[in-house]
C-alpha cells in the first residue's frame, strides 16, 4: 500500500486546523483534491422528516447541480439510492453509487429524468451519523468535466482515510438538528398526495412498488425486498397502472414526482 503523497497530508493537516473555523469545507475540497481529484463535491444533511439541507456544493460545470434544489432536494431526493441507505440506516463509511443501486437503476425515469441530466458518470460518498436521525453525506463526483470513473485505487484510498474524514465531519457539525419527527414512511406520504392531489386511492402495496420502480428495481428485486413472488408484484403493478390510468413507468413518473414534492 503506497503511502499518502506530501502534498495530501498537508491538507490534511490544514483540514484538521480548520474545523469548528471557516473554509473547513474549502480545506475538506483541497484534500479531496489531493486524494483522488472529484469534479464536484456536495455535502447533504438528510433527516427522517423533511428534506435535505445543502450544506456544501462545489463543481466547475453549473449542470452538474442546476436542478438540485427545485428537483432533488424538492422531492426527488426520495428516489435516490443514498436516501435509501439514510432510511436503512446504512452504518457510517463509504458507499460508491453503482454497488448500492437497485438493479435496474440506469434503467429507471428517476436516472434518465433527472440523474442523467447532472452529466455525473460516478460517485462515492462518505456516510457520517453527527446526531440521532441525522446522516450526513460528502458525495465526491465525476462528470462530464472528467468523463471518467473513479478507479480501484482511487476508492480504496477513499476507504482507508474514511474513519478520519467521518471524524472530521463529526467534529465539524455536531450541532445539526435532530430529525424533528419520527422516521418518514415515504409509501404513505405518496399515497396520501395520490388521493388529495388525484383522488387516486392507492393501497401502502401498491403505493410501495410504485416507489420501488421509480427507485429502479426490477420486477425480482422488489419481490425480494417486499418478501412477495415475482408474480405478485406484478399483480401489483398492474392494478397500479391501472388505478393511474397509465401504462408505463415514464407516465408513472411524471404523474409521481409532483406528489413527492408535495410531500416535502
Amino acid at each position: 500500500m503506497q503511502p499518502l503523497p506530501n502534498l495530501a497530508e498537508s491538507r490534511l493537516a490544514e483540514a484538521i486546523t480548520r474545523v469548528g473555523r471557516d473554509r473547513f469545507e474549502a480545506a475538506l475540497w483541497d484534500l479531496f483534491l489531493a486524494l483522488v481529484r472529484p469534479d464536484n463535491l456536495i455535502i447533504l444533511a438528510y433527516r427522517d422528516a423533511g428534506p435535505p439541507t445543502v450544506l456544501y456544493r462545489r463543481t466547475g460545470d453549473p449542470q452538474v447541480f442546476a436542478e438540485l434544489d427545485q428537483t432533488y432536494v424538492a422531492g426527488a431526493f426520495r428516489l435516490d439510492p443514498y436516501y435509501d441507505l439514510h432510511l436503512q440506516r446504512a452504518p457510517g463509511g463509504v458507499y460508491r453509487l453503482r454497488e448500492i443501486a437497485p438493479d435496474a437503476f440506469h434503467r429507471s425515469r428517476y436516472f434518465i429524468e433527472y440523474y442523467d441530466q447532472t452529466t455525473l458518470v460516478d460517485e462515492i460518498t462518505f456516510v457520517v451519523w453527527p446526531a440521532p436521525g441525522v446522516s450526513l453525506n460528502l458525495c465526491l463526483g465525476r462528470d462530464a468535466t472528467s468523463g471518467r470513473a473513479f478507479t480501484p485505487a482511487e476508492l480504496e484510498t477513499c476507504q482507508r482515510l474514511s474513519p478520519v474524514i467521518l471524524a472530521l465531519a463529526t467534529l465539524q457539525w455536531p450541532g445539526l438538528a435532530e430529525s424533528a419527527g419520527p422516521a418518514e414512511d415515504t409509501a404513505v406520504v405518496l399515497a396520501d398526495a395520490a388521493r388529495r392531489r388525484h383522488g387516486i386511492a392507492l393501497s401502502r402495496r401498491q403505493a410501495e412498488v410504485a416507489l420501488l420502480i421509480l427507485r429502479g428495481h426490477s420486477t425480482v428485486s422488489i419481490a425480494l425486498r417486499l418478501g412477495l413472488s415475482p408474480q405478485t408484484v406484478k399483480v401489483f403493478r398492474k392494478q397500479l397502472y391501472a388505478r393511474c390510468a397509465i401504462s408505463s413507468q415514464a407516465e408513472l413518473f411524471a404523474l409521481m414526482l409532483p406528489l413527492l414534492k408535495d410531500g416535502a
